[in-house]
């Protein structure tokens, strides 16, 4: 990461700080053109411009790759990332506790496996359930209602932490019904973003939640490898994140009332769940990014032969491989303010899961630790990229009607590749070996992407226009602060 200077990081950080009122209503900063009086001097007794030039160009370059806060300045939305980042946190904590538990109380890989799939089925039925009823009922009180239903099951396993119960069966039972809570609050808030900022905004507005996700996903674990080690670590852990999640309940409880709009029926079950189903598959830009998602985390994902490759190629480092994806995520997301200016946003995408892929590809190929590590980085940046300019294609592309039941999928996708990406590496690596599990799988990624967002071209050529009239953005309250 470059450093900035204190003059180059205010500019960035609060753009609006430059803007000065000369007396004729016309903006004044480092990279403005300033008018200078007229004077007897000659351009010789001027002192050399250049310089000055030179730094307000940097200044304004700088402006221009740095992570976009523009967002920052809607007080709902603030509140929201805030929250939400707390929760991240926490999230991750519980989510290396709870293994860790279950292996020190079963010895056995195969129980630890199953806390996985334990989340898997209530994922996506409340994925794509929990998505339709958030285009029925305010966003607002579904967000708020599931979250308070995680926060308790926070409580529930510290509970069972404290009383020391020692119970796999009670554990996973928790862990299924906290991740069809997760679902549910993930369908609400991906449909509630839209309505609490400006539609120009919403690319920088996914890069800050994904970006303070990365953050999350590297901090997280740290923190639960130090209360773990504690006495009585579990309790830490959990208690850790049953407070930080009681953040994210003050911004939910601050949201102002978000009514789905633009829907003239409401109808229910499963019937409204196949309409946004519908919706997708006669919408060639949504099924496509949906698409090029699913075969990145199948093809590409490389998390489960990490261990493996530790083992045999690098000597250890397993932390490190876990780790350096994310943390090329955190560091793109820091110097993202471009990927709001980007208007074929489906080429952006394919390009960046193909740079993904790439980047996974090689990173297979290397026997040096911090090489694959730097790789694996790269292609973490790559990730948070693909990963704004889907959400942002989805909130977008569809009517604000059908933004619950898109972002259910979007839900299930997203949790699920990861998982079908460990499944097909697992098995691949048993059968042909490490490297065709890893290289030649991402190599297979990389020419299915291509060929595929060629052969498509809706997708191809789609702009940041709308397919369709949207609803109003977002009511007027959700401005208020």
């Amino acid at each position: 990461m470059v450093p900035l200077g204190s003059a180059a990081f205010s500019a960035w950080l609060f753009p609006d700080m430059q803007r000065q009122n000369n007396g004729s209503g016309t903006p004044c900063g480092p990279a403005s053109v300033v008018t200078m009086p007229t004077t007897s001097h000659t351009p010789r007794d001027l002192p050399p411009a250049a310089p000055s030039a030179l730094k307000a160009r940097l200044a304004s370059g700088l402006r221009g790759v740095a992570l976009d806060t523009r967002p920052l300045a809607h007080p709902v939305f603030r509140r929201l990332l805030i929250g939400q980042g707390a929760a991240y946190v926490g999230t991750m904590v519980t989510g290396v506790t709870i293994p860790v538990q279950v292996y020190a109380l079963t010895r056995s890989s195969l129980s630890v496996g199953l806390t996985g799939l334990a989340g898997l089925v209530p994922l996506v039925f409340f994925g794509l359930y929990g998505g339709a009823i958030a285009d029925r009922f305010d966003r607002r009180t579904l967000y708020l209602s599931s979250a308070c239903l995680t926060w308790v099951i926070t409580l529930a396993l510290l509970f069972q932490a404290v009383a020391d119960l020692r119970s796999v069966p009670l554990i996973l039972a928790l862990v299924a019904v906290q991740a069809g809570a997760f679902a549910v609050s993930s369908a609400a808030r991906g449909a509630i973003i839209p309505r609490i900022v400006p539609t120009p905004l919403i690319p920088a507005a996914n890069t800050l939640y994904f970006t303070v996700g990365n953050v999350g996903q590297v901090a997280g674990p740290l923190v639960a490898g130090l209360l773990i080690s504690l006495p009585n670590g579990y309790c830490w852990a959990y208690g850790a994140d049953a407070v930080l999640f009681s953040v994210l309940l003050y911004s939910a409880v601050h949201l102002p009332p978000i009514m789905p709009t633009g829907s003239e029926t409401r109808t229910g079950g499963l019937r409204s769940v196949f309409d946004g189903l519908r919706f997708i598959a006669a919408a060639p830009v949504l099924w496509m990014s949906f698409a090029v998602d699913i075969v990145a985390m199948t093809l590409a994902m490389p998390t489960a032969l990490f261990p493996a490759a530790a083992q045999l190629r690098f000597g250890g480092g397993v932390g490190l491989l876990y780790s350096a994806i994310a943390i090329g995520s955190v560091v793109a997301g820091l110097f993202s303010g471009w990927i709001g200016r980007v208007r074929r946003q489906g080429r952006a995408l394919a390009i960046a899961v193909t740079a993904w892929a790439a980047a996974i590809a090689l990173a297979g190929t290397v026997h040096h630790l911090l090489a694959a590590a730097v790789l694996l980085a790269a292609a973490g940046a790559a990730d948070l990229v693909s990963a704004v300019y889907r959400e942002t294609i989805l909130q977008t592309y569809a009517p604000d009607a059908m933004r619950g039941r898109l972002q259910g999928v979007f839900t299930v996708v997203v949790a699920g590749g990861p998982r079908l990406g460990d499944l097909r590496a697992g098995a691949m690596a048993s059968a042909t070996g490490l490297g065709v599990a890893w290289t030649g799988s991402s190599l297979l990624c990389m020419i299915v992407v291509i060929i595929g967002a060629l052969l498509v071209r809706p997708f191809w050529r789609y702009t940041v226009t709308p397919a369709q009239p949207l609803a109003p953005t977002r009511p007027e309250a959700a401005h208020e602060p």
